[in-house]
């Protein structure tokens, strides 16, 4: 595949190119766009879809051609048909004929691994198969209890400021906990480890040494769980019948572990920011009519966590959208462009409460593993943050607000807020049932004693002085007749305690992840 296979066929080379500044400057050979130097990739999407249709050519670093798919149905078909297209870029024409150069900003997220994402057949069902089982022992209601303590304990570092910046003390770090708690290696988690992840993702300068930080703690974890396995993520990935060896466990924790903290604290962000600065979003929220669940899949289609995911590749010669597809040809899947395709949502500011069809996790084989995993984290986070600060709203303008974009998403730098100061909490003892307090007597149905008291104070109306303790015997007056034995259960009524939660109570356990 050339750039002049993807010009289309009625380019005219001397039509005038866009004026400075606008979003689609920026062109390459064959009068293609480059995603890397638009400043507004959300209005350049649409620009070529109003130019090529639902699957357009664009160029990467280098000028490197490849396709970007815009539509939400040839998004789906494209991910759902696995004899078409894959994950295994060693079949990429560009790749093979030394377009893209080892040191190709791109290629940390192109090259082929040995991973779940990137494999295909029997393989692929390998090890997505011990993915996936390591995934179906997660305990989801203690999981959101775990959550629930992580997100008290991050609040109470900064709830006596008044004010903080959510995402550099709250959206980064609360995915993180929970994801070490999952993995199995809790008492790695600290600030240095987080620093480590999102410096690895921004690709600074330091990002291979804190990437190797990263790795480095994942192996010690894989190291320990292979001589002695526990109740978690990794022991469950090492002792599965898929029999993976130490670097394909290590090489599946980066995975779950980089993947997992990037999208979930991209959609914590985006959340808390549709929260604070859509009043109607939030009113909705408070009045009830909106739940936090809801809220997030609005969230999902509104700002997916990644805005393009790298990449498939045609395994045969095709058509897709309109446009010829080639053997070796690569194609961005695009959730954020396919999220807001007219064909699909042509209101966008109508409410989408109720359908989870978005592409914010993929689909097909390679669908997303820890989608679930992600909401919970969302879901109780932000449910438990604007429980502890409900007054909380944004320190700052809108327009004040910063964004690192990428072709592969848009993270936000800041969100600075402020609140009423408010008392830390204790998270240091973990939830338990106590013994139930004494019930009210009045509450026996069918015992003659709750009527023995009133009877007794009406008898004597006019008698102004205390009560003596031998006027006060009512109670125990049944108890005289323990020789017969026919009213043996009156006695232990103290017990009463003891009985279970009634049904509401238990909906309320259930509800709360206690």
């Amino acid at each position: 595949m050339t750039p002049e296979s993807h010009a289309p066929t009625d380019t005219d080379a001397s039509r005038p190119g866009p004026p400075p500044g606008c979003p689609a400057h920026g062109l390459g050979p064959g009068g293609l766009h480059r995603l890397h130097e638009s400043e507004d990739l959300g209005a350049l999407y649409e620009q070529l879809r109003k130019d090529h249709g639902p699957v357009a050519p664009v160029l990467l670093h280098d000028d490197v051609p490849i396709w970007v798919v815009l539509g939400h149905a040839e998004n789906l078909h494209m991910v759902r048909s696995p004899s078409q297209f894959c994950r295994d870029s060693r079949i990429w024409t560009p790749l093979k004929d030394g377009l893209v150069k080892p040191d190709h900003p791109l290629m940390p997220h192109i090259a082929w691994q040995p991973i779940a994402s990137h494999a295909e057949g029997d393989e692929h069902k390998r090890l997505r198969g011990a993915v996936m089982g390591a995934i179906s022992t997660i305990d989801f209601r203690s999981l959101r209890r775990y959550i629930n303590r992580s997100t008290q304990a991050i609040v109470n570092r900064f709830c006596e400021q008044g004010e903080a910046d959510l995402v550099g003390q709250f959206a980064e770090h609360l995915p993180m906990a929970v994801m070490c708690e999952i993995l199995g290696m809790a008492d790695e988690y600290n600030d240095r480890l987080v620093e480590a992840a999102r410096d690895a993702l921004k690709g600074t300068e330091t990002a291979i040494a804190s990437h190797s930080y990263v790795m480095d703690a994942l192996s010690r974890l894989t190291a320990r769980r292979r001589a002695q396995p526990e109740e978690d993520f990794a022991s469950y990935l090492i002792t599965h019948p898929a029999r993976l060896t130490d670097d394909e466990v290590r090489e599946h924790l980066r995975l779950v572990l980089f993947a997992a903290y990037e999208a979930t604290t991209n959609l914590l962000s985006n959340v808390l920011l549709t929260v604070l600065i859509d009043p109607r979003f939030r009113a909705q929220l408070n009045g009830g009519q909106m739940t936090v669940p809801e809220a997030v899949e609005q969230s999902l289609w509104n700002e997916p966590p990644f805005s393009t995911v790298f990449a498939y590749f045609a395994k045969q010669e095709t058509e897709l959208g309109g446009q010829r597809i080639r053997r070796g040809d690569g194609l961005l899947f695009a959730p954020a462009p396919a999220n807001v395709d007219p064909r699909v949502r042509p209101d966008l500011s109508a409410s989408m409460q109720g359908n989870r069809s978005h592409l914010a996790f993929g689909g097909g084989p390679h669908e997303c593993p820890g989608q679930d995993v992600g909401r919970s984290i969302a879901d109780v986070g932000v449910d438990a943050l604007l429980m502890r600060l409900p007054d909380v709203e944004l320190d700052c303008d809108e327009e004040e607000l910063r964004w690192t974009a990428s072709i592969a998403s848009r993270h936000l730098v800041e969100m600075p807020v402020q609140f009423s100061p408010k008392p830390p909490q204790d998270v240091t003892e973990p939830p338990s049932h106590k013994q139930v307090p004494a019930q009210r007597s009045d509450w026996q149905i069918g015992s003659p004693q709750p009527q023995a008291a009133p009877a007794a104070a009406q008898a004597a109306p006019s008698v102004a002085q205390p009560a003596s303790p031998a006027a006060a015997q009512p109670y125990p007056a049944p108890a005289q007749p323990q020789s017969a034995p026919v009213y043996p259960q009156v006695q232990p009524t103290a017990q009463e305690p003891v009985r279970g939660k009634g049904a509401w109570q238990r909906f309320l356990s259930w509800w709360r992840g206690y």
